[in-house]
């Protein structure tokens, strides 16, 4: 874990907005980044959305830990009281975050229980408290990820408010996930999927204020998808696509950065992995809980179901150690006759 406090660097997240891999709850943990960060040197990564409670009366450093090899990480936070979110984000000030986002987009019960998420779509000036109580609280920079509209709200007049009223407060960037958010009727992950993407309509908010830096989110399958946006926009955010499939990341520095250096290869991730694993193990962390994030690397290759099966089942039983990952790779170089063909 680093917790040197990080110097603004807004110029060096700026960059790295490019290409960013989205925050997901229960996945972009701190193993998954640190998977992630082995593939891409340069795009951002996103922690899982971290409520204000959990940080200002709970357990601060199991939500805010680091591993200092994932920079430039963003810390997204859920929450819609502007002096919580502050403490929140001054608790935060001792890691080595890049940038804070908060939340509005989320679409689930528990959020919109909470008051945060995208029900905050309804709110913009309370979500402008917000982003300005969080940027009196930190130098760096402040960014919001927000949907285009929730419900029955005109996407056009609706969303335009609400990005002006962000502007104002002095937000530093927006992610928008080109979908609305059915808060009535959809669950969480119908919202992923049913709702139509509208790419055009965030496309013309990015034309309207081409001052903020502005990201996509939203159905993005591939890097040929994720290209063809940067006509458009500042930066592209992929989630699952980028999850279930990892090794994609691997060609990100490349094709979207300009990096020349030579591509991870499969092998070299596995053993960096079960180093990690190792360190991690000694201090108390199950394997499985690192090995999860890796089912998705050999996708497409000879043997990648034993792949996944050993991964995640032999990684679950007792005893079990980073050998697993070894094991799971042997078993692409030997694939099942069934699998090969």
């Amino acid at each position: 874990m680093s917790n040197t406090p990080a110097k603004s660097g807004k110029s060096s997240v700026s960059k790295a907005r490019r290409f960013s891999v989205a925050p997901m709850i229960d996945w972009t943990d701190r193993h998954c980044r640190f998977l992630h960060r082995l593939l891409t040197r340069e795009a951002l990564l996103f922690t899982e959305m971290v409520t204000t409670g959990a940080i200002v009366h709970g357990d601060a450093e199991r939500h805010l830990r680091l591993n200092s090899e994932e920079a430039p990480v963003a810390l997204q936070l859920g929450g819609s009281e502007p002096a919580e979110l502050a403490k929140a984000v001054r608790i935060a000030e001792s890691y080595n975050y890049a940038e804070i986002n908060l939340n509005v987009g989320c679409p689930s019960d528990r959020v919109q229980s909470g008051k945060f998420g995208a029900c905050l779509m309804a709110e913009p000036q309370l979500v402008a408290d917000c982003v300005r109580a969080m940027r009196d609280a930190t130098d760096r920079p402040v960014t919001v990820k927000c949907r285009i509209g929730i419900d029955d709200q005109d996407a056009e007049e609706s969303l335009d408010r609400f990005a002006d009223a962000i502007v104002d407060a002095g937000v530093d960037a927006l992610y928008v996930h080109a979908r609305k958010a059915w808060l009535k009727g959809l669950s969480p992950k119908e919202n992923r999927t049913i709702p139509p993407l509208n790419y055009d309509r965030v496309h013309r908010l990015h034309q309207r204020l081409p001052e903020l830096p502005m990201m996509i989110n939203g159905g993005l399958e591939n890097l040929d998808m994720a290209a063809a946006e940067l006509a458009h926009m500042d930066g592209v955010m992929l989630g699952r696509a980028a999850y279930n499939t990892p090794m994609l990341l691997a060609e990100v520095d490349r094709r979207f950065f300009g990096s020349t250096a030579p591509k991870p290869e499969l092998p070299d991730i596995i053993r960096a992995m079960a180093d990690y694993a190792d360190r991690e193990c000694a201090s108390g962390t199950r394997v499985n809980n690192i090995a999860r994030h890796m089912l998705g690397l050999a996708n497409g290759l000879p043997g990648a179901r034993q792949f996944r099966q050993i991964l995640s089942v032999e990684a679950c039983k007792p005893g079990a150690d980073s050998a697993v990952m070894f094991q799971a790779l042997d078993a692409l170089s030997h694939p099942p006759l069934a699998e090969a063909s």
